[in-house]
Formats: C-alpha cells, sequence, structure tokens
C-alpha cells in the first residue's frame, strides 16, 4: 500500500516538473522564433498556410479535402465497428490515424505545390508551421492548463439531482464559462454533475445539454470565453464589444434550460424509485475545496487576456515574444499542481487522458483542415453570403465540422470586403479591427453561428470531445458522433432556426 502511495506520489512530481520543463521549452521556442531585436507585432490572426496558399487549389483540390473527410469518418465510424472499437479506444491509436491523415494531407500539398511551379517542401513546411506552431500549440496549451489547474478544485457535496439541481447547475456554468472559459467552466462543473447525478440511470441527455451550454454558448460574452471569439479580439474587436450579444445568448441559454427541464422532468420519473431513495438518503451538503487554484486559474485568464504578441504589454512599449504567453500558463499550471494537495485531484479521479485524446485527434485535425479552409478563403466572397442570415448558418454549419475558430477568421475576413452599403443600411455601424472594419451585424452572425454551432459535433469546440470523454470514464455510455449529431438536430438546430429568424433577418 505504501508501495503504490509513493508510486502515485512519484508519478504527481513526475507530471509537474514535465509542466515545468514544458514551459521552460515553450519560452525558449519563442525566444528563438522571435530571434534578436523583436519589437514588431505578431499577426496570430491571419490564415495562410505558409506563404504559397496560391498554389494549394489546382482542379484536384478535391484530393486534399479528402484526409479531412476521412479523419472524421474514421472519428465517427470506427467507435461504432466492433472490430475496431477497443482498438479504437487508445489514444495511440487515435494518433497513428491522425497522423496517416495528416501526413497524406502535406503530401497533396507538396504535390500541389509542385504541379503549380511552386516549392513543394516550403508549401507543406509553412502548413506544418501554420496548423501546429501558430494554432495547434495555442490551442492546446490553453485547454491543458485550464484542465490541469481546474483539476485541483472540487466542489464536494451530493445534492439531490432533481430536475431544478440539475437546471441551475447548468445554468451557473453557462454564466461562468464566459468569465474562466468554456473549458475552464467544463472542467470545473462536469465531474460535480456526475456526482450529485450518479444515483440516478438516466445522464445522457444531461451530458449532451452540458456540453450544448457549459461547453460552447456559454462562453459568449468575452473574447476568453470560446476561441472564435479570442481571434478576433487579437484581429482588433473591442474586448467589452462581445457583451453586446446578451440578448441572443440570453436567449438561446434560457431556451435550451427551458428545454432541458422538461426533458429532465420526464427522465425524472422514469427513474427506479430505489434510485430516488438512495438519492435522498446520500444528499450532502455543498462545499468547494482547492480555492488555492483560483490565483493560478486567474493568472491564465490574464495571460490570455493581456499577452498578445501583435498587441503592446499594458502600461508598456513591449510586445510580449511568441510563446510567452503559452510558456507562463503551463508554468502556471505546473506550480497550480504543486500548490494543491495531490488527494484532491484522486478525488477528482484526474487523469491525463481526456487531454491527450483531445490532442492526438485534433493534431491531425489542424493540419487535414488547413486544404478546406483554403478552400473556403480563396471561394468565400463567391458564396453569395451576403446577410447577417446567410453568415450565421454558413459560419455555423462549417463551424460544426471544421475548428469553430479558423472558419470564424475566414469569414470575418469575407465579411470585411462588404461595405455598409452592401446588403444591408448604411446606417448600419462599423466595428473597427486592427487592418480595416467590419459590419457590426455580420460580426454579430458571425460569432454567434461560430460559438453556437460549435455544439453541434463532438469536435466543433475542443471541450466536447473532453467532456466526452470524461462522461464516458464516469460509466456514462455517451452516444457515437452520429448519435450526438442526431441530438443536436433535434434540439439545437429548431432554436437555431427561431434565433436567426427572430434576430438575424436583417
Amino acid at each position: 500500500m505504501v508501495a503504490h502511495h509513493n508510486s502515485r506520489q512519484r508519478l504527481s512530481i513526475e507530471a509537474i516538473i514535465a509542466l515545468c520543463a514544458a514551459a521552460v521549452c515553450l519560452v525558449a521556442l519563442g525566444v528563438a522564433l522571435a530571434g534578436p531585436g523583436h519589437h514588431a507585432p505578431v499577426d496570430e490572426g491571419s490564415h495562410e498556410v505558409g506563404t504559397h496558399a496560391q498554389a494549394i487549389l489546382p482542379a484536384a483540390w478535391g484530393l486534399g479535402v479528402a484526409p479531412f473527410a476521412i479523419l472524421l469518418l474514421c472519428i465517427a465510424v470506427l467507435p461504432l465497428i466492433p472490430a475496431t472499437h477497443h482498438w479504437w479506444e487508445e489514444n495511440r491509436s487515435k494518433f497513428m490515424v491522425a497522423m496517416v491523415c495528416a501526413v497524406a494531407t502535406l503530401g497533396y500539398l507538396a504535390w500541389s505545390a509542385h504541379q503549380a511551379h511552386g516549392p513543394p517542401l516550403a508549401t507543406a513546411g509553412g502548413a506544418v508551421k501554420h496548423a501546429i506552431l501558430d494554432e495547434f500549440i495555442p490551442f492546446i496549451v490553453l485547454l491543458g492548463s485550464l484542465f490541469a489547474v481546474t483539476s485541483g478544485i472540487v466542489i464536494k457535496g451530493d445534492l439531490r439531482a432533481t430536475p431544478w439541481t440539475n437546471m441551475l447547475i447548468l445554468a451557473a456554468g453557462t454564466g461562468m464559462a464566459s468569465v474562466v472559459g468554456t473549458t475552464g467552466a467544463s472542467m470545473l462543473l462536469i465531474r460535480f454533475l456526475l456526482k450529485v447525478n450518479s444515483e440516478r440511470r438516466r445522464l445522457v441527455h444531461t451530458v449532451v445539454f452540458f456540453i450544448f451550454l457549459v461547453s460552447n454558448i456559454g462562453g459568449t460574452l468575452l473574447p476568453i470565453g470560446d476561441p472564435p471569439l479570442y481571434l478576433g479580439y487579437l484581429k482588433g474587436v473591442p474586448f467589452l464589444w462581445t457583451t453586446t450579444l446578451w440578448v441572443e445568448w440570453a436567449f438561446a441559454a434560457g431556451v435550451l434550460l427551458a428545454i432541458y427541464f422538461v426533458w429532465d422532468s420526464i427522465e425524472y420519473k422514469r427513474e427506479a424509485k430505489s434510485d430516488l431513495r438512495r438519492d435522498v438518503v446520500l444528499a450532502q451538503p455543498l462545499r468547494v475545496e482547492g480555492l488555492r487554484s483560483l490565483p493560478f486559474l486567474a493568472g491564465i485568464v490574464l495571460c490570455v487576456a493581456l499577452l498578445d504578441p501583435s498587441r503592446l504589454i499594458p502600461g508598456t512599449d513591449v510586445y510580449p515574444f511568441v510563446y510567452l504567453r503559452e510558456g507562463l500558463m503551463v508554468l502556471l499550471a505546473g506550480l497550480a499542481m504543486w500548490a494543491t494537495p495531490r488527494s484532491l485531484r484522486e478525488e477528482n479521479e484526474f487523469s491525463w487522458f481526456p487531454i491527450v485524446e483531445v490532442a492526438a485527434l485534433f493534431s491531425g485535425i489542424f493540419i487535414t483542415m488547413q486544404v478546406p479552409l483554403e478552400v473556403l478563403h480563396a471561394k468565400g466572397a463567391s458564396l453569395g453570403v451576403d446577410t447577417p442570415m446567410k453568415f450565421f448558418w454558413v459560419t455555423g454549419v462549417l463551424s460544426s465540422m471544421l475548428d469553430n475558430a479558423p472558419t470564424y477568421l475566414v469569414f470575418l475576413q469575407t465579411a470585411k470586403t462588404l461595405g455598409p452599403g452592401v446588403g444591408a443600411d448604411a446606417s448600419i455601424p462599423m466595428i473597427p479591427l486592427t487592418d480595416g472594419a467590419v459590419r457590426g451585424d455580420l460580426l454579430a452572425a458571425i460569432s454567434l453561428g461560430a460559438v453556437f454551432m460549435g455544439a453541434s459535433t463532438y469536435i466543433g469546440n475542443g471541450p466536447n470531445f473532453m467532456v466526452k470523454a470524461i462522461a464516458e470514464r464516469s460509466g456514462v455510455r455517451m452516444p457515437s458522433f452520429f448519435g450526438y449529431m442526431a441530438f443536436s438536430m433535434l434540439v439545437l438546430i429548431p432554436v437555431f432556426v427561431v434565433l436567426s429568424w427572430v434576430f438575424l433577418r436583417g
């Protein structure tokens, strides 16, 4: 027993050392990439595959989209096939499939560049730089840091799992998500929600609505709430502009909470009487432990808000170098794990498996989606998307299949080409950006589409997969890729139809 305890302690110390070492490596890499005398802003928001985007779209561009489609098909189908079900459960299997598809994409990019008389290696290398260095590392570091820090915060107690209790937990998470991010709110509350409902057998709908609300829609009101809005902030959207979306946020959240309450009330009546009695007997008062992690969580939020390589550090004339932000976030995660008792993480059933699963899959997704995104970048202006409703639906549908952050940027660029007198009243206000301006109604539609419809599939937003993995490790049989889409088609799409008709008809 002592040996087992010492082994767990060594693992914890090794994890902390690894995080601190990763922080040092990130800072060192940032210094190396910046080079001496770096004082110029870095445009993190631009979307170009290397510097040879024009060489990526030959007549056979469909071949370049195929690896991305195959990867999505594997995510959707392999868990359903008995022969591959257990093999796919291993993260190394997911990573292997993701890398095969990524290599196929890079091979296509090199071939298409050669066909266009461009530099094959430079084009493929540019894609890797953009997908991994510019997008994937900031993405996974933010998710991983929030995941590690919130693992030391335990919301204890076992409240009665009534529809009112569950709805209030979902409402609290929806409100919290804009402040600590959808990842932070999801990791803080999902285990507590599962604990509260541990005596009930019908949990799938509760976790699905948690993903809808806490992991996605809740992050609408501030740039730190969801990655697309953060990228918009980096492109110059005023920090508090997203608060103007509170009416649409309140409408969507209110309708979904009402639907959930009715649904859970029906499911509650179908629970076994013995389970409901046990739920009453085992009820415990609510309390929170691990509050010493909160300063580290606040530090990560401040890093996201203040350390943008394209902006001066507030109060100085210095630009933060590349990966300073990410290095500090990883360091804060390591310090948080050192400062909080290991017993709290054990009580949270902490495991690196969910974040490793996200990393394994999204490392391939970020590379393979470069070609479809470049197709959109090249063809977006010719799609005839020129009204708020069109921008909402096109951005949203593509955000559910591609990652919602780069999709947001593509249509933000498209919207910038539409002046105040195109397709709408010239009196509509223009929102200033670092490199131009965009109509406020179009920016609202793009923001809502990217954030809201990131909930439509497991891959639409990073926290979706993490919540799914945690729920499954707690014994909840979550729906398959297509099963989850059936939930979203049944619940989300009708809500979005009404929302777009009421608010986005201009």
